[in-house]
């Protein structure tokens, strides 16, 4: 008797259930997007020197312009139900992290000050400033991943924060800023409009903080050289400096007394969708090792004859699907609470990175020499998994920071 070979084969989204017919049309106008625009534009920016990629003829710019046809703007997703715009942005995002990682997080951060704007009760700035290109300015030039953590989870005992190296100043019904932001803003060099988290003078001392939502053609607003990197080349990060910047008051989007609760929003919305993003950067890697696999030929066969090889595919795929869960459950869940625990942000964002990063190694060594050539994605994969270990908060301090949220008691918070 031969026995019985049963196979099925997975969509593209692995083992998610049942998308609406809203959803699936919605996956696979972005997924034409990011097969279209993304891919082949991110690669072609990859390869171009730092200053070059934001230069008016550059092809970065038709990254907006073909995404604002998809219609999935801030304000269209905010009309949304919660829930259904929690599993809506786990699918979009993970599309377009397949794409390219670093114009995905470039789509991202121009959302910030829309988000933050909406999570401090600030919608009439969304309509005071419709359709601008943001950016989420947070790290400084002595403040890395420090300036996510105002609570104080991962600071050593006994010290405090420091100056901040970017400070608002509250003079009646104006604000005053000077200082900079460091050289890791994404889309710095091609922001127009910024959810700037930064210190704040007044009576208390230069302790506080606050976030103010800035127009960078302001006056007094200037900007540095693009970063030149390793990894997410595609995706603009420089410096932003402010000399003695002059806004109306009703810019400060939360004082000091708001300050933690905004930065808890907006890091637990970054962090959610890092892991959709980086997900799908595992997701791009497992591919191309599996397409691979099929058809290169040693020994005699197909690599994906060898046993050894089946079993490495297997565990990239169980390493994939455990990171997809994670990233849509939480989307999921964190749409659907009056309160979003950034704890479960937090494992998701790690998981996705440490997934895409370890993916990327799996199917670059799978590809052995070719793995190290240009001609094939993998190395860019890698180079671009590589960085997401430390963008939007390093591992290790945020791995502090969800365990110190997992082991808070009442009298913690």
């Amino acid at each position: 008797m031969t026995a019985m070979k049963i196979r099925v084969q997975l969509p593209v989204s692995g083992l998610e259930c049942g998308l609406s017919e809203m959803e699936a049309s919605v996956q696979t106008h972005v997924r034409r997007y990011a097969t279209q625009v993304l891919r082949p534009l991110g690669t072609r920016l990859d390869r171009l020197p730092a200053a070059a990629v934001v230069q008016e003829a550059s092809e970065y710019w038709q990254v907006f312009a073909e995404f604002e046809k998809l219609g999935l703007t801030l304000e269209t997703l905010l009309q949304l139900p919660d829930v259904e715009r929690g599993r809506l942005l786990a699918i979009v995002f993970e599309e377009l992290g397949w794409g390219d990682a670093g114009l995905a997080v470039a789509l991202g951060a121009a959302l910030i000050p829309g988000i933050v704007s909406a999570q401090n009760g600030r919608l009439d700035m969304l309509a005071r400033y419709p359709g601008r290109l943001g950016c989420w300015a947070i790290t400084e030039p002595d403040h890395g991943s420090d300036m996510l953590d105002s609570s104080g989870h991962a600071r050593h005992p006994g010290t405090q924060h420091g100056r901040a190296n970017c400070r608002v100043h509250l003079d009646g019904d104006r604000l005053w800023i000077d200082g900079q932001k460091s050289a890791w803003v994404s889309n710095g060099p091609s922001a127009q409009l910024a959810a700037l988290f930064c210190g704040l003078v007044d009576d208390h001392g230069d302790d506080q903080r606050c976030v103010v939502l800035v127009p960078l053609d302001a006056p007094g607003v200037s900007r540095g050289q693009a970063l030149d990197k390793i990894g997410q080349r595609a995706l603009p990060q420089g410096e932003i400096f402010f000399d003695h910047v002059c806004l109306p008051r009703d810019h400060l989007l939360a004082d000091a007394q708001q300050y933690a609760a905004a930065e808890y929003a907006v890091l637990t919305q970054a962090n959610s969708l890092m892991g959709a993003i980086f997900t799908g950067v595992a997701r791009a890697a497992y591919e191309q090792a599996l397409a691979y696999a099929q058809q290169r030929r040693q020994g005699g066969v197909p690599l994906v004859q060898h046993q050894h090889v089946r079993y490495r595919l297997f565990h990239m795929f169980r390493k994939l699907e455990a990171a997809r869960a994670l990233a849509r459950q939480t989307l999921l869940f964190n749409h659907s609470v009056s309160t979003p625990a950034l704890q479960g942000a937090i494992a998701s964002k790690v998981t996705a990175t440490q997934t895409a990063f370890e993916l990327a190694s799996e199917a670059v060594q799978m590809f052995g020499g070719n793995g190290l050539s240009r001609e094939y994605p993998l190395e860019k994969l890698l180079r671009d998994a590589r960085a997401s270990l430390i963008e939007d908060g390093c591992n290790e301090l945020l791995a502090i920071k969800g365990g110190s949220l997992l082991s808070a008691t009442d009298a913690d918070a």
